[in-house]
């Protein structure tokens, strides 16, 4: 009687297993979980760790890239160029962008061709007064003149905005370029002629030397001769491949237009 008291005492509810264990778990959830292993491995680890090296590069090369901007603008109140008498602030490697730099580089280069080739044919036209040239006072006065005048224009008006136009991506500066370019390439065949009282020593002027037997003005001649045939075919082939990009890159006359409207002439005296 007792033991069936007791039976009928016992809390119904009670039950070896705990109240927290929920009866719709599945059973075999733990084990599943105890036989997982993490899905980490060799390669999996050695990509991350590529990845954190190639991501802390970039950083560095940013961290430069603004060391160096802070260096441009520390300098730009420091003209640099010409060296003997800085007037301007020029600097292919800190302004022009790197894929750029080779182009403009090869530009400055011309430049230099052209200037170096003013003076070899003055030179050339004092030897062609010398020698007995019908309008070698003309020649010189004209290739005197040349020198300060073309090397200047040139300058300021076809490298000086095709520099800016690489710097500052803007369409103005790419048809200033095109427009004076233009005139140089004409300029340059022009003086390649060597048409006598044109202060030019090219090909007529250095023929007529060697048939007169002056040697001397011939050889300064041909000099000459091929400075204004190097840098303007130099010129005129980097116009095209200049051309080429600014058309691929979005830049119009309307462009052109509205920069001006909009920045004036004072652009062209600032950077950035």
């Amino acid at each position: 009687m007792h033991h069936l008291l007791s039976g009928f005492t016992k809390d119904p509810f009670g039950s070896s297993a705990s109240l927290d264990v929920n009866p719709f778990d599945d059973p075999f959830a733990d084990q599943d979980s105890v036989n997982k292993t993490p899905q980490y491995s060799p390669e999996i680890a050695a990509s991350r760790t590529a990845d954190l090296e190639r991501r802390e590069r970039e950083l560095e090369r940013r961290e430069r890239e603004l060391h160096q901007k802070a260096d441009t603008i520390r300098k730009q109140g420091r003209n640099n160029w010409p060296p003997f008498f800085p007037l301007i602030y020029h600097d292919i490697a800190v302004e022009i962008p790197e894929a750029s730099r080779p182009l403009i580089t090869r530009l400055y280069l011309l430049w230099l061709v052209l200037a170096g080739t003013l003076i070899v044919n003055m030179v050339a036209c004092i030897f062609v007064l010398t020698s007995g040239g019908s309008d070698g006072i003309k020649d010189l006065i004209v290739s005197i003149i040349f020198i300060p005048v073309i090397s200047v224009l040139s300058f300021l008006l076809w490298y000086r905005p095709i520099y800016n136009g690489y710097m500052k991506e803007q369409s103005l500066y790419y048809y200033i370029y095109f427009f004076f370019g233009g005139w140089h390439l004409v300029f340059s065949l022009y003086m390649l002629l060597g048409i006598p009282s044109t202060g030019s020593a090219g090909i007529i002027q250095t023929a007529q030397r060697f048939s007169h037997g002056a040697v001397v003005a011939g050889i300064l001649g041909i000099i000459a001769t091929v400075g204004w045939a190097v840098q303007g075919l130099g010129n005129a082939f980097y116009y095209r491949q200049i051309w080429t990009h600014h058309t691929a890159a979005g830049h119009t006359m309307e462009k052109a237009k509205s920069e001006l409207a909009t920045q004036g002439a004072k652009s062209y005296f600032t950077r950035g």
